[in-house]
């Protein structure tokens, strides 16, 4: 079983009324008319503070229909979405529909008659060749041109091996909700989101830094290495790179061989692969570190719309570093690793230019050229800043970037961390069709033996604050913290230069797995620093903080997780200028702690906001002092709910109308619709 969380945009836009019986009420005093200063609604909440749309997808084996399996996907839907369709895969064959119909356009909408629609449909399993791939947070596609005509996935009717079926979903709804998808196979199998097996298989599993590895072996598949050995080689590899996108979980499947496979590996989705069954831990090109590599990668290398110059590095960054890696733990020699290497300089792959896929000659340049030059630059780095920065930095740099990846920014990264000569290395290889010698086993030790500084990272002791504020003051590895929407999330990040030499400092701040922000600082041995890293969460749900080896607990609340209700104001007489107290009661809408930040509106707009943090059953008192320089009837509302307040010259008593619901009787919500592709994924591959 498995658990993805993927978050949809959504905008919400209000018009503001008032309840009936508030806008142009009068005092009564000898039949004139006192103005009324109304508020426009700031929210709107049914109060019902569930915030995730849940879907449940279960797959089954069909061995009677070999080249088939059958899809399920249940949904649970929240308050807070009015409407849904979902659009299936092309090839989807519908067999029941409860709780939609099918619209015009082919995709299903939601009826609304249950909450807990359901679909079920067939796919066909077989896939030949390259498999189209998208990233689950974004188009990152990277084609193998040329692949062979082999299965990249395939059902026997004994067994197979299937993506996970995605689909197109579309809402309207009133505020944010989440998204988790929890996919599991029913029967014998194994799964981690993105790809399944289907068959009897032994799972063999490790956990590293919070990272859980897990290769599934089928009983139908005779493995050529020890489980223990394959685990042991990814937990090195995820320990050698700190590059931050880090999936919860890695889920690799030894696939049996007796079929006519077109890789040897393939990498799909956000941490699913397979590797044949018979790949061997002690090849430079060893394909478990190729495919853990392609896990790793954050950033984005092509773009559906321009080249982008740097789709060499989807291949040559997993190619370099199964070589490297396999020679520095032990499970190559040196000229294992120059050969994997060398062959980059020669025809045809050393004719390409590599920024330019259509000057490749042959299809696999940017695996065997590009892995040579990759690993030029890395040693040209450790060389020219004393060790004390490797590509590795620059791969987690790459992972932090947002869009794709140009050869201008690629270029520039370089450039800040090795100085001109790091760069003008790169141009000199990527932008021409000149290739780099590989350089000697002395060569490799005047690089690769510098010893660079070390750092520990952790939470500080310092409060995480949130919208500029202090917010948890007490926290540590393991724990759980709630935070509002929408609002910037500051985490405290403690560093020290644990070493016995200067060095450059890199604390990052990865959230799900992905890279939210980072520093770089120099620091002496033996010196300590406090980085403050910033992630502001756009989705309501539960995310996954890490700071080296630590980690939290996000919950993401909207603003109806927070209930407001006594809401009153203090004292009952008052004359222009003087003070009023606004005092409300705000606790948690559900089981969960909620947090909000709470704006106090009057007719001239935001004039004080609140940030509350509530476990269940507890309650927050909300003060705010306001005064008003005119007489006449001023509402005043916070969260959903408002009150009305009265001043006079003549101080006649305060006059206090409290309203329920202000802001879903009070304002029409304009629903908007955000649509998210939630599905496939990437893979790669290398030919056998």
């Amino acid at each position: 079983m498995t658990h993805r969380f993927v978050v949809f945009a959504f905008v919400v836009l209000l018009v503001g009324s008032l309840p009936a019986g508030v806008a142009g009420a009068a005092l009564g005093t000898g039949g004139d008319s006192t103005p009324s200063h109304t508020v426009e609604a700031a929210a709107a909440s049914s109060g019902d503070a569930e915030d995730v749309l849940y879907r449940t997808t279960t797959l089954r084996h069909l061995p009677e229909q070999p080249g088939t399996f059958e899809t399920e996907k249940r949904f649970q839907i929240p308050d807070a979405v009015v409407d849904l369709e979902i659009g299936l895969d092309s090839r989807a064959e519908i067999e029941t529909a409860d709780g939609f119909e099918e619209a015009d356009d082919g995709t299903l909408r939601w009826t609304g008659e249950t909450d807990e629609p359901v679909v079920r449909f067939t796919m066909p399993a077989n896939r030949t060749g390259d498999v189209g791939h998208h990233a689950a947070d974004g188009p990152r596609m990277h084609d193998r041109a040329g692949a062979p005509d082999g299965y990249s996935f395939v059902d026997t009717g004994e067994w197979g091996i299937v993506q996970v079926p995605g689909i197109d979903i579309t809402l309207r709804q009133t505020e944010s909700v989440g998204h988790d998808e929890t996919v599991t196979v029913d029967g014998p199998g194994a799964t981690g989101g993105d790809i399944a097996f289907f068959g009897e298989v032994v799972e063999h599993r490790t956990e590293f830094r919070g990272e859980t590895i897990r290769v599934i072996v089928p009983e139908a598949a005779d493995l050529e290495e020890d489980p223990a050995d394959v685990l042991e080689t990814l937990a090195y590899a995820s320990q050698r790179l700190d590059v931050g996108a880090v999936s919860e979980e890695t889920f690799v499947v030894a696939v049996p061989t007796d079929v006519d496979w077109g890789p040897e590996g393939l990498q799909y989705g956000e941490g699913d692969a397979w590797v044949v069954a018979d790949a061997s831990l002690e090849d430079p090109g060893n394909v478990w570190l190729h495919e853990y590599v392609h896990v790793r990668q954050g950033y984005d290398g092509v773009d559906s719309d321009v080249p982008t110059g740097t789709e060499w590095l989807i291949e040559a960054q997993p190619e370099y570093y199964a070589g490297l890696l396999s020679f520095e733990r032990g499970s190559i020699e040196f000229d294992e690793f120059s050969r994997h290497l060398e062959a980059g300089e020669r025809s045809p792959y050393a004719d390409g230019v590599l920024v330019d896929p259509d000057s490749w000659a042959d299809d696999r340049t940017d695996y065997v050229k590009g892995r040579l030059v990759y690993g030029e630059i890395d040693r040209t780095l450790r060389l020219e800043t004393d060790g004390d920065r490797t590509l590795v930095d620059a791969f987690r740099l790459m992972n932090a970037h947002e869009g794709a990846l140009t050869e201008t920014e690629f270029l520039a990264l370089l450039e800040d961390a090795g100085g001109s000569e790091t760069r003008s290395v790169a141009e000199q290889y990527t932008r021409t069709s000149e290739t780099p010698t590989m350089w000697s086993q002395d060569d490799h030790g005047d690089a690769f033996g510098l010893e660079g500084a070390t750092f520990a990272y952790g939470f500080d002791d310092e409060p995480i604050e949130v919208a500029g504020e202090p917010w948890a003051t007490e926290y540590g590895d393991g724990d759980t913290i709630a935070v509002p929407v929408d609002e910037p999330v500051v985490v405290p990040v403690a560093v020290e230069n644990d070493g016995d030499r200067d060095g450059t400092s890199d604390a990052t701040l990865a959230v799900d797995g992905e890279v939210a922000d980072y520093r770089q600082s120099t620091l002496a041995a033996g010196e300590e620093t406090t980085e403050r890293l910033t992630w502001t969460p756009t989705e309501a749900g539960t995310y996954d903080l890490r700071v080296g080896s630590e980690r939290l607990t996000a919950l993401v609340r909207p603003s109806s997780s927070v209930v407001v209700s006594d809401l009153s104001v203090d004292p009952e007489t008052v004359e222009p200028g003087e003070t009023v107290t606004m005092t409300a009661i705000a606790e948690s809408g559900d089981d969960r702690p909620a947090a909000a930040v709470l704006e106090v509106r009057t007719y001239d707009g935001v004039v004080d906001r609140h940030l509350v943090g509530v476990e269940p059953g507890e309650t927050e008192t909300l003060e705010t002092e306001l005064s008003f320089d005119d007489e006449g009837r001023y509402e005043i509302a916070i969260g959903d709910v408002s009150t009305t307040a009265t001043v006079s010259e003549a101080s006649t008593a305060l006059e206090v109308d409290s309203i329920s619901g202000f802001g879903v009787s009070a304002a029409l919500v304009a629903l908007v619709v955000a649509v998210i592709v939630a599905v496939t994924g990437r893979e790669c591959g290398r030919s056998r």
